[in-house]
Order: structure tokens, then C-alpha cells, then sequence
């Protein structure tokens, strides 16, 4: 602002021949051309600055040093052209008049500006942007103006470039200084996170470490502490927990046992059952699991997770003896987690327990053992889990990992059951002989179902487990029928049988893919290798029961085992029917059609619109293959777009089961069910055969605003359902669904 302050000055009194013009024209015209050397003095020092401190340059470029000195001279030879007139002279007039040795103060400025450009094109990745753009200009516009200075005389074009060069520069450096600024403070917030992000790691590993040191103490709990932790966090996340709560919960459960740290390992591995003396030192690990845990102060629920979590909602746990709601949220959530792993997993007195018992465990425990709210959101999670994944696995991944089967005599080692259902399973293997060669030694395939997804051979473990063999598929395509209705078997051939048994008893590695499905009462297996490929087709006894896939052998080495899901899902006609299909709903139908639940929920009726004091009337008979109690007909009520379960913009907002439990899936739902046991109510034995020799039922809706209330009776037990909704729901709708039952003559009375 200055310079142009001086030009102005110097332009006005230009021509004035009072002593005031006399000195005010010459102070003027030395400050012009003195700030012009300094604005592209301090420019270059800029520069330098720029480079050292921004560009990671350890000195400045000697080119830059070059214009500094030049800077200097040309100052220097300004002050000397004040006495000689070297640049211009006053007349006597006092009017300014270049000399012919003017061109020498253009001279200097435009060496600096050419070295300073110079400089900047060779570096210009270096800068931002914004600065990139305002260094060139200040280099190449002033000039261009010099250049044109020359040969003008009145106008002052250098002098007002080089002003709004300066002041767009400077305006430039805010604006990328901001920038700097910005991204520094996104650095230092990054590295925060970092830090923090690597904090976490560091004590999930850390306790994910110690879990595997106390689960390590016991042969008999490997990976148990991660399934508590697992399992807890679905449970706290099932009753609304948010995810700061489910974290903390996760890391509770996951050292809920590092008390046993002080437990003697001669007590914690012990074959069979303990002594009392022996049970008091085990019942002393969540005092000295607390202990532990108490110095970390700053996570006080790590303590509170292992203190408490034996104790019982009736006040029968230890140590302290709680009762009900003064055990603490994270312990009563860890109790029931701790139980379903301790009961689905192996131990030295017994083998897992069939989930299914399991669940008949929790329902007794409920209010005595277990808190009822998390202990109903367990048997939920249990009804979800339809292929069985919440268990203890060998390697405790999610995945169905097999290692390598060294096979003695036929069936003797054999992996745990694969479940088959409509999406297509891959399974990879190589077979080779051990020292006997016999063209017999190949893999087998075992389909079958049990309770707890395992082979079995002995009587007792048949009839407790209830297992059922459906066949036998053995790799060259010979199937062995056990309990099944028909069996189809089409081979193709590429290399041939005769090529096949050669390789196999030359000892070479041969490779098999499977594929196998299930869908309703028929199954496909399809075996191939390099030689010849099986398509098998097994017609089920019933649509109702699982069916299992177990890897077997005969003097062979299975390897390389892979097992995938491939996502493909089957449907109707997918696999040709070679027997009749089962069905027990082929009876005249009512209002809408007959419905065959043959699994969970695996079907539903057509959706019925709710009206007040609707009435929905049926007959319900359960399965052959049904043995638990909730093995009955269901109600689920939902709202959808197009009325139909699982419809467009799906939602659902509670089940009734005729077995007298209720369940809302939906933040917007309260559900309330009470159920009186009637006179003719005797027992839940009962209950279950009354229901397989089928009854009539009938269901009264009542709607008023926000609340749906559902009356019948069942089976001896009378079951009101209430259902408040606490937003807007445009329609409602019901349809009748369950777990092994057939629901025919369905009428609608309105």
C-alpha cells in the first residue's frame, strides 16, 4: 500500500516547483523504486522459507541466495543513481525524466524474478495448489508488466501489479495456512483414533490372551470364554443394549473365569465328579476372579462379570447369595451364556447336550436359575439358530473346518455332521490308501440326523439322541439304504470304473468334489472326479427331520478337506421327485389354504387382515416327528405391504405360540402374554400328545388404538396376549405358522 501511496504521491506533485513538491517528488520516486526492490526482496525471502520449512529443502537453492545479492546491488545502485542521476532526473520544472541509464533499475528486478521463477517451475509439485498458482503469477505477471514499464511512460504497471500480487499472495497464504491447519488437526484427530483404535486391539488381545490361558487350564473348555463372550453380546444386544454396553458386556464375559488362574489344575482337569471339598475350591474363583480384576479400575464391569456370575435369580448362587435384580445386568446376562455353553459343550463327565434339551433346561430354569427376560431371549436365540451354529467346534471358528481323517477300519473315524438344507453345499477332498490296498478303501458318506449332529452306533445313544441313518454313499457311487423311501443313482462316465480302481490301488491322491442339498423329503449328492461322476437322488421319510452329511472312511487318508457354502439356494423342482411327497394337509381346506409347517417357522399361511373381534378358527395336528412342546401351532402378527410373511417392507411386530410364550421382535412393541393352566390342563406329556392327536382351536382378535389383544384356549391352557404398538401402523396382519404341525380347515369369521 505504501508504493502506491509514494507513486500517488509522486504523480501529484509532479511539476510542483515549491520547496514541498521539490522534496516530496524526489522522497517518492526513491520509495517507489525502493519498495519495489523490497517487495521482490522479501518475495524471494518467501521462497526460501517455503522451501526450507514447507518443502523439506535443508538450505535454500543457491539461485535464491543469487537474488538476494542481486536485491542488494540493485538498492545499492539505486542510492548512487540519487547523486548521479544514473536512472532519472528532475528538470526545472520538477518534472521526472528517465536517462539512459533507467534501463539498469529494470535490469536487476527481472534477473531476480527470472532466477526466483526459475525455481519455482523446478519445484513446483513441492507446493499446494493455491500457492503453486500465486507464485507463478507473482514471478511472471510483474514480469510481464516490467517489460511493458519500459516502454510505457505514466503508467505505473509494475507498481500496481506487483501491490495486488502481493495482497492476492498474501490472501493465498491464509487460505493454504487454513489448509495446513485443517489437515493437521484430521492428522492429529487420526492419530488419535490410532491410538485409540490400537489401544482396543492391544486389550482385546491382552484379554483375549488371558481367556486362552484360563480356558487352556481345562482340557475340557477350550474356546469357552469367546462363546460366553459371544453369546452374551447377543443376548445384550437382543434386549436393547447399545453397542458401548455390548462391548463392555463382551469383555466381562470373556474373563468371567479368570479366577480359575487359582484353581489347582489336578481339581480343574479331574476325571469325574468332585469331591465337596473339591466344589468349595472351584466355588472360590469368582472371589479371586473379582480380585484380579478390581485393580483395573478404570473397567470396573470386568470385576463385576466375574464376581457374579454364579449366582442364581432365586438367591441359591454363590458367593454373595444375590437375588433377582440385585445381581447386576451384565452378571444375569453372563449366567445364562456361561449355562448354554457349559451345556453345549464337552466335558469329562458327559458329551455336549442336544440343544434341543438344552432349551428344556432353560424353560425350568427360568425365574429360579436364570433371570426371566434374558433367559426367554436365550430360548429365542435357540429357536433362531436352526442349524445349530451356537456349539463348541473343534477348532471354535464359524465355519465347518474338517482336518485330516486317517482311517482305520470302515467307520471308525468319522467327522461331525454337515447340515443339509436348500442351499447348496461344496465340499472339496483327496483320498489315498494307507499300507492296505483295496480298491474298497475309499471315502464315505454317511446322511443321517441326530440331536447332536454326531454318528452313533450304540442302542442307548440311538434312542436318547434319536438318531436315524437315512444311507450310506460310498465314493464309487454304491449307496447303502438304511431309512429312507427310494434311492435313484445315475453314474457318467470320463476315464472309467476300471481306470478309477487302478489309481486308487496304485496309491495315488485322487480328488472328489461333492455337492449336496436337501430340499423338503428329498436329497441330491452329487460325487465327481477325474474319472467318472454320481448323481444320487434319496427320496427322505419326511420333510420334518434333518439330514446330516458325515465324512468316513475305510483305510484311507482324507485331506485337504474344504468345506463351503456356495449361496446357491434351491427351490421346487430342483431336485425330479422319485416318491410321493409327504404331506398330512391333503384334506379339504377352509377360507384360505391348508398350511404344513415342517421346521420353524419354515412355512406360514396367507396373511388375514386383523378387524376388531375378528375370529380365526383351525385344526392343528403336530407332526409324526414332533417330541417337544412347542412343537405346536404359532401366530405371528406383522405389517407388510402386500400382507403376505416376509412381504414387501416386512415388519414384525409379535409371536404368539400356542405353547403360551410370546415374543416381539420390534423396539416399537411391547408384548405381554398371560397364561392360567385350565382344570383340564394335567401335564406338558400331556400337552404334547393331545397335540399330536390333533384338536380345533380358536383365536379372538380385539383392536383398539395401539394395542391388539389375542384370546384362545389350547391344549388346557388359556393364553391372552397383548401387544402394545407405540407408532403408527397403517394394517395389520395375522397368519398362522409353528414348528412341526399341520393347520388345516382354517375360517375367518369377522
Amino acid at each position: 500500500m505504501f508504493l502506491l501511496l509514494f507513486d500517488r504521491k509522486a504523480y501529484n506533485f509532479h511539476g510542483d516547483t515549491s520547496d514541498l513538491g521539490f522534496w516530496m517528488v524526489r522522497i517518492s520516486n526513491f520509495m517507489v523504486f525502493a519498495l519495489t526492490l523490497a517487495i521482490i526482496f522479501f518475495f524471494t525471502l518467501y521462497l526460501k522459507d517455503l522451501l526450507i520449512h514447507d518443502s523439506g529443502f535443508e538450505k535454500a537453492p543457491l539461485r535464491l541466495k543469487l537474488s538476494c545479492v542481486m536485491c542488494g546491488l540493485a538498492f545499492i545502485m539505486l542510492i548512487i543513481s540519487q547523486f548521479t542521476g544514473l536512472y532519472y532526473t528532475f528538470d526545472e520544472m520538477n518534472s521526472y525524466k528517465r536517462t539512459e541509464g533507467f534501463i539498469i533499475c529494470y535490469l536487476f528486478p527481472l534477473i531476480v524474478l527470472v532466477l526466483d521463477m526459475s525455481v519455482i517451475i523446478e519445484n513446483l509439485k513441492r507446493f499446494g495448489k493455491i500457492i503453486r498458482i500465486s507464485l507463478l503469477l507473482f514471478t511472471i505477471t510483474p514480469l510481464i508488466a516490467s517489460i511493458l514499464q519500459i516502454f510505457t511512460y505514466g503508467i505505473s504497471l509494475t507498481n500496481i501489479t506487483l501491490v495486488g500480487l502481493a495482497v492476492l499472495l498474501y490472501i493465498f497464504s491464509l487460505i493454504d495456512m487454513n489448509k495446513m491447519i485443517e489437515r493437521a488437526n484430521k492428522l492429529e484427530l487420526e492419530t488419535i483414533r490410532q491410538e485409540q483404535k490400537n489401544m482396543h486391539i492391544l486389550f482385546e488381545q491382552t484379554a483375549t490372551a488371558l481367556a486362552n490361558a484360563i480356558d487352556a487350564k481345562d482340557k475340557y473348555t477350550h474356546g469357552h470364554s469367546r462363546r460366553v463372550a459371544k453369546y452374551s453380546v447377543k443376548i445384550a444386544r437382543s434386549s436393547g443394549m447399545k453397542e458401548k454396553e455390548c462391548e463392555d458386556i463382551y469383555f466381562a464375559a470373556l474373563l468371567h473365569d479368570v479366577g480359575k488362574i487359582g484353581i489347582k489344575d489336578s481339581i480343574i482337569n479331574k476325571e469325574g465328579k468332585l469331591t465337596d471339598e473339591e466344589y468349595g475350591v472351584i466355588k472360590t474363583h469368582p472371589v479371586i476372579g473379582m480380585q484380579i480384576l478390581s485393580s483395573i479400575s478404570q473397567s470396573p464391569y470386568l470385576s463385576i462379570g466375574a464376581h457374579y456370575h454364579h449366582e442364581r435369580y432365586d438367591g441359591r448362587g454363590y458367593p454373595d447369595g444375590l437375588k433377582g435384580e440385585d445381581i447386576p445386568d451384565i452378571a444375569r446376562i453372563i449366567a445364562v451364556a456361561d449355562a448354554y455353553d457349559a451345556m453345549t459343550s464337552k466335558r469329562s463327565y458327559r458329551d455336549p447336550i442336544p440343544q434341543q434339551l438344552v432349551r428344556e433346561e432353560f424353560v425350568k430354569g427360568l425365574g429360579t436359575q436364570f433371570d426371566p427376560n434374558y433367559g426367554r431371549i436365550m430360548l429365542h436365540l435357540i429357536d433362531l439358530d436352526s442349524e445349530y451354529i451356537m456349539k463348541e467346534s473343534e477348532d471354535d471358528s464359524e465355519g465347518e473346518t474338517i482336518g485330516t481323517m486317517l482311517c482305520g477300519p470302515y467307520r471308525t473315524t468319522r467327522s461331525d455332521g454337515i447340515l443339509l438344507n436348500n442351499g447348496i453345499v461344496h465340499i472339496h477332498l483327496t483320498s489315498r490308501l494307507t499300507d492296505e490296498r483295496s480298491e474298497e478303501n475309499i471315502p464315505s458318506f454317511v446322511l443321517f440326523d441326530s440331536l447332536d449332529e454326531r454318528i452313533h452306533d450304540s442302542e442307548r445313544k440311538c434312542r436318547d439322541l434319536l438318531y436315524h441313518e437315512y444311507a450310506t454313499i460310498h465314493a464309487d457311487g454304491v449307496v447303502e439304504q438304511a431309512g429312507v423311501r427310494n434311492i435313484s443313482i445315475k453314474t457318467t462316465e470320463t476315464a472309467g470304473a476300471e481306470a478309477e480302481k487302478k489309481a486308487i490301488i496304485r496309491g495315488e491322491k485322487v480328488g472328489f468334489d461333492i455337492e449336496a442339498m436337501r430340499y423338503k423329503d428329498h436329497a441330491l449328492i452329487r460325487i465327481s472326479n477325474c474319472f467318472r461322476s454320481h448323481e444320487i437322488i434319496i427320496a427322505l421319510p419326511d420333510s420334518t427331520r434333518y439330514c446330516y452329511l458325515s465324512l468316513t472312511g475305510k483305510y484311507c487318508i482324507i485331506d485337504d478337506i474344504e468345506v463351503t457354502r456356495t449361496g446357491e439356494i434351491i427351490g421346487d423342482g430342483y431336485i425330479p421327485r422319485i416318491a410321493k411327497e409327504i404331506t398330512y394337509i391333503d384334506v379339504p381346506q377352509g377360507d384360505i389354504p391348508n398350511v404344513q409347517v415342517d421346521g420353524w417357522r419354515s412355512e406360514s399361511s396367507e396373511g388375514i387382515e386383523i378387524t376388531d373381534g375378528m375370529r380365526i378358527s383351525f385344526h392343528s395336528v403336530s407332526l409324526p416327528t414332533a417330541r417337544l412342546v412347542w412343537h405346536c401351532p404359532f401366530a405371528v402378527i406383522y405389517t407388510s405391504s402386500d400382507g403376505q410373511v416376509n412381504g414387501n417392507d416386512y415388519r414384525e411386530i409379535t409371536l404368539v405360540r400356542l405353547d403360551g410364550e410370546g415374543w416381539e421382535e420390534d423396539d416399537h412393541v411391547d408384548n405381554y402374554v398371560l397364561v392360567n393352566k385350565l382344570d383340564s390342563f394335567k401335564d406338558w406329556n400331556a400337552f404334547k400328545e393331545q397335540n399330536k392327536a390333533g384338536q380345533d382351536c380358536e383365536m379372538l382378535f380385539r383392536m383398539k388404538k395401539g394395542q391388539i389383544t389375542i384370546s384362545t384356549e389350547f391344549s388346557g391352557l388359556s393364553i391372552h396376549s397383548v401387544t402394545t404398538i407405540t407408532d403408527e401402523v397403517q394394517k395389520l396382519f395375522a397368519a398362522l405358522t409353528g414348528d412341526q404341525c399341520a393347520i388345516t380347515n382354517i375360517h375367518i369369521k369377522r
